[in-house]
This record gives C-alpha cells, structure tokens and sequence, in this order.
C-alpha cells in the first residue's frame, strides 16, 4: 500500500470525531443539574397540591391521598383539578396535554427539538395539579418533557444545529426521569430506545454525561436509595419458562391497554365538547375510582411497593389493579397531564402478584417483578430500558437475567400484537409515522473513494468555450458534465447551460471562476458526498486528494451512491445457502 493510500485511511475514524463534543459535553453537565432542579420542583409541587386539594393545608410534606377524610366530595376533586388543567392548556399551549413522552419525539423528530418556554414552565405546573389533586399518574412523563424543554431552552441560546439540540434536549429528558428516580442506565437506554433514533458520540456522550450528573446531584434535593428495594432468589434454568410465560402475558396485556387507551381517547374525540371539558369529566371518574379504593389516587409509590412485596391479598390487589387501570385510560384518554410509567408498574406489578398465585413458580415473589418490568417493556417497546428500570427500582441484581428474558419475550409479542407503542401511536394519529428500527446508513459505512470512478476525463482551463462545447457537448457527448484543470488543479465542473452562458471566446476556467470549486474528498463518506449533492443541487462531484493541492483523483456521480445502498439490499434481503461453508471443505480433507 502506497503512503499516500494509507494517509488517507488514517484519517477515518471509528466515529465523527466532532470539535464541539467538548461543548456539548459541559452544556450536558449544566442540563443535569437544572433537570435534577426541575424534577425536585415537580415533587415538590405535587406534594403540595396533594396537601392543598385532600388536606386542606399549604405543606410539602409526603402524604398520600388514600388518608383523606373527604368521604364522597373526593369525588369531586380530581374533576376540579382536571378543570384548571384544562384551562391552562386551552390559555397557555395545548402541548401540555398527555404524558409528555409523545410531545418529546414530535419536538424531536418534526419540531428541530425546539421547545417554549410556556412548555418548560406549565408542563410541571400543570402535572403537579392532575397528580396532586388525586390523577392516577407517575412524574416521569411530565420530567421528561420538562427537562427536555429545560435542555432545548438552553440549546437555543447557543449556536447549535438541530441535531446538536436534539442531543441536549434528549439529555435533559433522560436527566429528569434520573433525578425522579435514581435510574441512570435506564434512562440512557430509555434515550438510545425511545428518543435519539441515532447512537452516536454527539448524542450518547451528552446523555450519559446529564444523567450521571443527575444521579450524583440526586441526593442533594432528593430522597437517596432504591425506590423500590427488593431482593429475590437465585434462579435456576426452570426460571426459563416463567420467564416466558410472565413475557407472554406481560405482552398481553401490553397491547391491551394500549388499544384500550386510544379507544376512550376516539370516545373522548366524539363527544360534542371541546378538548378543554375533556380532563374535568376524566377526573369524575378518577373520582369515583378513589372514592371506591383510596390507593389508586395519586403516584401510589407506597402501593408499588406494596405488590412487588407481595403485601397485598389477592381480593384486595384484584380490585385495587382493576381500578387503577380504569381510571388511569380513562385519565389519560382525557388528555389530563400525567405519566404514563408509575400506572404501568402498578398494573403490572398487581398482575404479577396474582398469577403467583395461581401459577407454579420456584420464586413466586419474582411474578410481581417482572410482570411489572415485562408490562412496561411492552407499552413502550423498549425492553432494555424496562429491563434496567426494575434493576434500577429494586437494585436486584439477581433478577437481571430473568428480567432481560421476560422483557425481551414482552416486547417481540407486543412488536407482532402492535403496530406502534402507546408512545406513537398519538403522533400516528396526527399523519406522522415513526420509524423506530436504526441502523448504519450504509452510505456512512463506504468512502468515496471506495464507489468513485478514477477514470475521469476532463478539460483543460485554457480550452475555449466554443471548442469544449463542440469536442465535450455534440452530438458524441459522453458526460453530462466534466471537470476543469488548470496546472493541474482543479477549477471546477461545466456542463452545457455553464458553458452557453460564457463568452465563446472566454476560456472554460473562465466560465466556472465565479464560484470556488465543490469537491469531495477520497476518505469522506458517501453521505457526506450525497448531502453536497443534495444541498448544491449537483449530480456528480470531482473527489480531490487534498484540499490544498487539488489534484483530481476521482469523479462520484449520484448513480455511483446507488451501490451501497444495493449492497445493503443484499445483506439484507437476499436469503441464500452458502454451497460451501468455509472452513468446512479443509476440515473435509483432512
């Protein structure tokens, strides 16, 4: 290999090897912060409707709903809070309406991450009244969309492309629901699962970092240690198997409340009101529901860790699981501000406790567990994130394995049972898809110089236009355009409309002196060339060695791109069987 050949090699690198990482990296740790601040504001808010609405006082103080001594006016709160929810959304922007996770990936993929301040500000205000006035909701979508408004605020004060916001506003959702629950790597992955829809250093360095700082800011405001702890047995290869029935129903009954959430979302869309009414008449019924079982108001972080440590007889977990899902469909197809995560647990939780009881099971007090982890997987379609959020809740390590197999088995039966999760299905029903499967553009895996042609012909700088449109451009014309050398450098590219436009007498390095030469280089990638391409309106570019030098190497036209892209076709589609395995034929001979 030539030096000049393995110069150019050299120069690739495993990834983008972008300047700014170091400034996105410190506006991450800056984002961490303020959304470990924005998630103690938001517990702190609830807290204090929670007192307000059920108690009558001006408290932060940890209470639950459940221990009111309203009799039957309970009924009447959570409708009053839906009411102002209403109203803040109907005044101040409709984009506080739901669990906030949807919103994210809207602003992400079709908003250039950009969000208001009003978002930043009515979003936990607005959640804090659904939630304290009794709303069967969890924190954790209402972080999210906080932090990532918290992230993408500071964002649009910087000098930042779209792709860089999405990065820090990404951060801040994923260092928000760290802050509410203690759970780094989950909400990395939940990042990498549900929000990025990349994985590169420009984005997962900005994550990891707000998340870490998240974590280690947490006990600073908020309560430290696992929300949940737990711990189980060891497990056995018999394990397998309730693991896969523990997916299957998990999956189950994933897809089951989603369809049933949009379906009371449809009966909502029908009724002749408007959106702003929605939330009051969802919190009737959330009325009632508290009314008949009192735990399922509110976060219910106490009745969580009721079910995972199977503190609850059957009757009372049948009622209180059945409750908790009407209300909480019903809550949320209202449109009322809320999550979506706390409710799933709950749900999932209750289930798993009482197929333990009626299953055969080497650790029955493995069901609760992860049924709740399986449920969430697949409402979300995330089964790593679901599978590190229990470990992250519980800090059982021993139920990792059997978590990572009950999720898994949850999310390939909710991918058959489900077009789309719970998540995009609300941004389906607005007309736009999300393709959620990522994977290497193949044009990013080749260089140029891999799909270029070498054998170029050109047109030297002295040649007159008048002789290059009768040798390059008559009726033998080879080339819809060519390149122009002057001493051996490059000058720039003439087609037929560059060259009618000149003098005939002028020369061609003339014609194409008004602009600098656009050129790609051997080592870039073919997306880069494509993106020139595209973004000069060109459909074929010279490939220099250098910029210095300009000395043309090459020539990459847009059928030239079409190649990797076959390529991929072929890994991807084409199923063969090989004639001969290698390795097999010398194994053969021996």
């Amino acid at each position: 290999m030539s030096s000049d050949h393995a110069d150019r090699h050299f120069e690739r690198a495993d990834f983008d090897q972008d300047a700014r990482l170091a400034l996105m990296t410190l506006m991450a740790v800056v984002i961490g912060l303020a959304a470990t601040g924005g998630a103690w504001l938001l517990l702190a808010m609830i807290r204090l409707f929670t007192n307000l609405f059920f108690y009558q006082s001006l408290s932060l103080v940890q209470r639950s709903p459940a221990g009111h001594h309203l009799g039957a006016w309970v009924i009447a709160v959570p409708a009053l809070g839906g009411l102002i929810v209403g109203l803040m959304a109907r005044l101040g922007t409709d984009k506080i309406r739901g669990h906030g996770i949807p919103e994210a990936i809207e602003a992400i993929l079709f908003g250039q991450s950009k969000m208001s301040p009003k978002v930043a500000v009515l979003k936990p205000l607005s959640s804090g009244i659904a939630i304290g006035s009794g709303g069967p909701f969890g924190a954790e979508g209402p972080i999210i969309m906080t932090g990532g408004a918290i992230g993408s605020l500071l964002a649009q004060f910087v000098r930042l492309s779209a792709a860089e916001r999405k990065a820090l506003l990404v951060a801040g959702a994923a260092a928000g629901m760290t802050a509410v629950f203690g759970t780094p790597l989950a909400a990395v992955l939940l990042a990498i699962e549900v929000l990025l829809f990349e994985l590169r250093p420009r984005s997962l360095l900005p994550v990891g970092v707000a998340c870490a700082a998240a974590g280690f800011a947490r006990p600073l405001l908020l309560e430290p240690g696992y929300l949940f702890a737990l711990t189980t047995g060891a497990g056995s290869p018999w394990l397998a198997l309730e693991c896969l029935g523990a997916g299957l129903a998990s999956g189950v009954l994933a897809a089951g409340l989603s369809k049933a959430l949009y379906a009371i979302e449809d009966g909502f869309g029908r009724l002749p009101l408007h959106w702003m009414w929605w939330p009051a008449l969802g919190g009737l019924v959330v009325g009632v529901g508290g009314w008949l079982e009192p735990r399922t108001l509110g976060v219910g972080y106490d009745v969580i860790d009721a079910l995972l440590h199977r503190q609850l007889p059957g009757g009372a977990a049948l009622g209180l699981i059945a409750v908790k899902a009407v209300i909480w469909l019903v809550a949320l197809g209202s449109l009322t501000s809320g999550g979506v995560l706390a409710p799933v647990l709950t749900i999932g939780a209750g289930v798993g406790l009482l197929l333990s009881a009626i299953v055969p099971a080497q650790d029955a007090a493995l069901w609760p567990l992860l049924c709740m982890a399986g449920v969430l997987g697949g409402v979300m379609h995330a089964p790593l994130m679901a599978a590190a959020f229990a470990f992250g809740l519980t800090g059982d390590a021993s139920a990792l394995l059997p978590l990572l197999a009950t999720t898994m088995v949850s999310y390939g039966c909710t991918v058959v049972l489900m077009r789309r999760s719970i998540l995009t299905e609300k941004i389906a029903r607005r007309g736009r898809h999300i393709w959620r499967e990522t994977g290497v553009d193949p044009l990013e895996r080749h260089a140029v110089e891999e799909w270029m042609s070498r054998a170029v012909q050109s047109i030297a700088g002295d040649t007159p236009v008048a002789r290059a449109l009768a040798e390059h451009f008559g009726a033998q014309q080879a080339h819809r355009a060519y390149p122009v050398l002057d001493a051996g450098r490059l000058v720039g590219m003439v087609d037929r409309a560059v060259l009618t436009a000149a003098p005939l007498a002028s020369s061609c390095a003339a014609a194409c002196a008004e602009q600098p030469p656009a050129f790609a280089l051997p080592h870039e990638t073919c997306r880069a060339a494509a993106t020139r391409m595209a973004r000069l309106k060109l459909e074929r570019l010279p490939v220099v060695a250098d910029e210095a030098s300009l000395r043309l190497v090459g020539l990459i036209a847009r059928s030239d791109l079409v190649e990797p892209t076959l390529a991929h076709h072929h890994e991807e589609e084409v199923r063969e069987r090989p004639r001969q395995i290698e390795g097999l034929a010398w194994w053969s001979r021996r």
